[in-house]
């Protein structure tokens, strides 16, 4: 079925009890048997609805990824402010601060992921913001090395569950061809955290002293009080779900729903967890290839975040992180418009990787600081714009809220160990040519390039073969049962996978 078809062909009553799942598992419209049918609406009313929606998520989820990002980030601002010094971070005791957060951040990915659709999202999200806030205040008053790692550790259990959740969230309410935009301006509040992050921390080192305290106490205190208060609100502006939205009408809970519900398929999507769910993400050739991609994007968007500064005086060099990630922002924004527009990924994707082996080549060689300067602004902008495409493309072709959930959480939990990877290969040592550190990124980037032509390529022939078989079994008369459909997920002959 076609999007357009899916749109307006709203069924009757009648229609609504006979495509039903009877048991309460699956109730007629994703999850509430109390909705009226769903309206039709015109384009300009679909506009001014979503709108309304974008409004009300896109707001409180960006300012919350903001707050995350700042907070896992800022260690580098506070370590041009003396941490390294008080701490007595010799060797490569900062490099191990740097990775023990990755570690239990990709553990606990997948299982935050299933915990967010158990106790509600607008409990679960508000919930680990408040809890990361008091950790990153705390890390404050950190006095040594084990109390530091110890901190990083907690905050990284704590911020686990935010991303993956905030992407699955968000494709729960947002048909496949939105979501890119979506992710997009949300991840967008982590490409502002890198300029903010280098502008509050220019203001907060003139703060140095004061109770005693040295710059980098004051980043963390002040920035992880900024996250408790973002927490706090949370819990007042989350909604849940899309049936039981009290901002949006009746009516527009019931559209809303039958749209998502009925995105990519003529029988809608599997709404209850069953573990078979886990096992078919392991299984899934997809998901694997996805976290190739993921992680030829992510360790380059991580180790540049690392290789900012330049080495200039500290208040130059905090200022200096700022135009590149500004840049990347607007790239980022404009890169998500137009994927939504064409309904494709991979050509962003791919823009992404070709960036960044651009960027990197230029920072690897022998040149002066300003081509290394100009290659930053390259790499900053092919990670950060070229990443929501990755994330929101195998959201759109896993079928099933739970199995999305699972795999997407797969992919970001076990991709995210290219942070604990780039959390090392930056070091003080190769400085300033860092052909280590840019050595091992290009090595990531070459394996994008691998694993996208051999995705884009698998999923064109799968589409083939399906417009095929369902072709034949139109003239054969064979037909599968709702049921069957919703069971088979991504698998079924009408899933089409996105490009």
């Amino acid at each position: 079925m076609s999007e357009k078809a899916s749109i307006e062909k709203v069924p009757s009553e009648s229609a609504v009890e006979e495509n039903s799942v009877k048991s309460r598992k699956e109730l007629a419209y994703g999850g509430d048997d109390r909705l009226p049918p769903p309206p039709t609406l015109s384009a300009e009313e679909e506009k001014r609805l979503w709108r309304k929606i974008d409004m009300r998520l896109m707001p409180i989820l960006t300012l919350m990824y903001l707050c995350s990002f700042l907070d896992r980030g800022n260690i580098g601002n506070a370590k041009l402010q003396g941490l390294t010094t008080q701490l007595d971070l010799t060797g490569n005791k900062y490099n191990i601060a740097l990775t023990m957060y990755f570690v239990p951040y990709c553990l606990f990915e997948c299982p935050a992921n299933l915990v967010l659709k158990k106790f509600r999202p607008s409990k679960w999200l508000p919930g680990i913001t408040l809890v990361w806030g008091m950790i990153m205040t705390l890390m404050g008053l950190v006095k040594n090395y084990p109390q530091l790692v110890g901190t990083r550790i907690c905050l990284g259990v704590a911020e686990a569950g935010l991303f993956p959740g905030v992407v699955y969230y968000l494709s729960l309410w947002y048909p496949r061809h939105m979501l890119q935009y979506r992710v997009g301006v949300f991840f967008g509040g982590a490409t502002l955290a890198g300029a903010f992050s280098g502008l509050l921390a220019f203001g907060i080192s003139f703060m140095s002293g004061t109770a005693g305290m040295l710059g980098w106490s004051w980043i963390f205190i002040i920035e992880g009080l900024a996250t408790v208060v973002v927490g706090f609100i949370s819990f007042f502006v989350m909604v849940d779900f899309p049936h039981t939205a009290e901002f949006l009408t009746p009516e527009e809970r019931a559209w809303v729903v039958h749209r998502k519900k009925y995105d990519n398929s003529s029988v809608g999507e599997e709404e209850h967890f069953e573990w078979r769910h886990l096992w078919e993400c392991l299984l899934d050739w997809q998901v694997w290839m996805h976290i190739l991609v993921y992680m030829s994007i992510i360790t380059p968007l991580y180790g540049i975040s690392l290789f900012l500064p330049f080495g200039f005086s500290t208040p130059i060099s905090q200022l200096l992180t700022v135009p590149p990630y500004v840049f990347a922002t607007l790239t980022l924004l404009c890169w998500a418009i137009w994927s939504d527009k064409i309904k494709k990924r991979w050509p962003f994707v791919l823009a992404g990787l070709v960036f960044c082996l651009v960027g990197f080549a230029i920072n690897i060689a022998d040149v002066s600081i300003g081509p290394k300067y100009f290659g930053t602004f390259l790499i900053v902008a092919g990670a950060y714009a070229g990443f929501p495409g990755v994330v929101a493309w195998l959201g759109n072709n896993l079928a099933g809220h739970y199995k999305r959930g699972v795999g997407m959480a797969l992919q970001i939990g076990i991709g995210n160990f290219g942070g604990a990877i780039a959390s090392n290969i930056y070091r003080t040592q190769d400085a300033p040519r860092y052909v280590l550190g840019h050595g091992i990124e290009l090595m990531f980037v070459g394996i994008g390039f691998v694993a996208l032509p051999i995705v884009v390529i698998s999923y064109m022939r799968i589409n083939a073969q399906r417009d095929s078989a369902l072709t034949a079994a139109e003239e054969s008369g064979v037909k599968l049962s709702p049921e069957e459909l919703r069971r088979l997920g991504d698998r079924a002959p009408d899933f089409r996978y996105t490009l």
